[in-house]
């Protein structure tokens, strides 16, 4: 594998990867669902398809950026407060995350490959 990509799209576990994809399928999967059913004249167009694809598969990256920055603001700090709100903080920025990966992972993607070439030498 060239190193570049090892050090940016393999700079993430597989395990954080795999659950963030599954995750990220969550969107498509519900647009989807949402636009074939009625009559049928709302069907995906490729170049659709394509932005799904390409959302689903860096939505991992956009959320490393997300949390990362949290990370940094919040701390180790632990905030109390109502499930319900919190449930859906967590949806509209798993949504902002999704819909704008294709924007946002860059950052993670240099992130990365800074990280892992300063851990190199």
């Amino acid at each position: 594998m060239h190193p570049v990509i090892a050090k940016t799209f393999g700079g993430l576990s597989t395990a954080y990867y795999v659950r963030q994809f599954i995750f990220g399928l969550i969107f498509p999967i519900f647009i989807y669902l949402v636009m074939s059913s009625g009559d049928g004249k709302h069907a995906l167009h490729m170049p659709m398809l394509l932005v799904f694809a390409v959302n689903t598969l860096l939505y991992p990256y956009s959320r490393f950026v997300y949390e990362s920055v949290m990370n940094f603001i919040l701390g180790e700090n632990v905030f109390f407060g109502s499930a319900i709100l919190m449930l859906s903080f967590k949806i509209v920025m798993m949504t902002f995350c999704w819909v704008l990966a294709i924007f946002i992972a860059p950052l993670g993607l240099g992130y990365l490959y800074f990280y892992h070439s300063k851990a190199e030498r």
